[in-house]
């Protein structure tokens, strides 16, 4: 099966890519940190990107799922607080979500993320209470009972948000392994930090190969494979990221650690490493 990007696709990545580099900085969130920016979701809304999936009659561009995950994964690769993919899964459902007017947050599991600043709530929020939150750009809430499953479609598009941050943190490495000098010599020249980094590269490919699958099929099966694996190449991948960075990766000015947390949350939503398992064991 062939996997490469059509130039449709490769045009809708770079132009995700340009409005969000265009429109959203990381350094500004963290000033208001658990705020959506009002005016970055309305223009997202303006350029397709909730609408994606709705089809040419109800306002949208009629594509499905890989160009849906690859939306995402630019959208996981800067970090883009706020409820992105409940308010792309509302789309078409609940009005002004596909506009970017409405924010929409939705029941993953027992948490809630950004439930004070949603507009509208998909799922039972009934009881839910603040929750700290180790990523400081996601506010959280917990509900009580076991809440409520995430759809297919959730875990895929959270599963290309880690993908896309498994991918930063990867060019990250490499690029202050390249600008980093020790001993008179970049540090990417020693062989520690190159198996870092080609480790980082191998686990950041073969989650995309496993999501853009994923993505293809829709398969509920293969989707829990590309959440397992995106998970661990995000988490790991961070935490190799600040190995090579050193104490610069644990500043609050570096975008290294935020990339750590952001993993580790959403390895808790939409489905979790053991729920992913069951489902694959049971396949086999």
């Amino acid at each position: 099966m062939d996997f490469q990007l059509t130039e449709d696709q490769t045009a809708l990545r770079r132009g995700v890519r340009e409005v969000l580099a265009g429109r959203f900085a990381l350094r500004d969130a963290l000033e208001d940190p658990g705020r959506v920016d009002r005016d970055l979701w309305r223009t997202l809304g303006d350029t397709g990107f909730f609408s994606l999936a709705l089809d040419e009659a109800r306002g949208g561009a009629g594509l499905g799922l890989p160009e849906a995950a690859l939306a995402f994964e630019e959208a996981g690769r800067v970090l883009l607080p706020g409820p992105a993919v409940a308010s792309f899964l509302a789309a078409g459902e609940v009005p002004g979500a596909a506009e970017g007017t409405v924010v929409v947050t939705a029941v993953d599991g027992v948490l809630v993320p950004w439930l004070d600043e949603a507009d509208a709530v998909r799922g039972d929020a009934a009881g839910a209470v603040p929750l700290r939150s180790v990523d400081p750009l996601t506010p959280l809430h917990r509900v009580p009972g076991p809440g409520t499953r995430a759809p297919a479609g959730a875990v895929l598009l959270t599963a290309a948000e880690q993908l896309g941050s498994a991918g930063r943190t990867c060019e990250l490495a490499v690029r202050y392994a390249r600008e980093r000098e020790q001993f008179g010599r970049p540090i990417g020249s020693f062989q520690a930090v190159q198996h870092l980094c080609a480790h980082m590269l191998v686990r950041t490919e073969l989650a995309r190969a496993a999501v853009y699958a994923a993505a293809v099929t829709g398969d509920e099966r293969e989707i829990a494979g590309a959440k397992l694996l995106s998970d661990d190449a995000a988490t790991r991948n961070a935490r190799d990221c600040l190995q090579v960075h050193g104490g610069m990766g644990f500043t609050w000015e570096s975008e290294v650690h935020l990339h750590l947390k952001r993993a580790w949350l959403r390895a808790e939503l939409g489905r979790t490493a053991a729920h992913a398992e069951e489902a694959l064991a049971e396949a086999l």
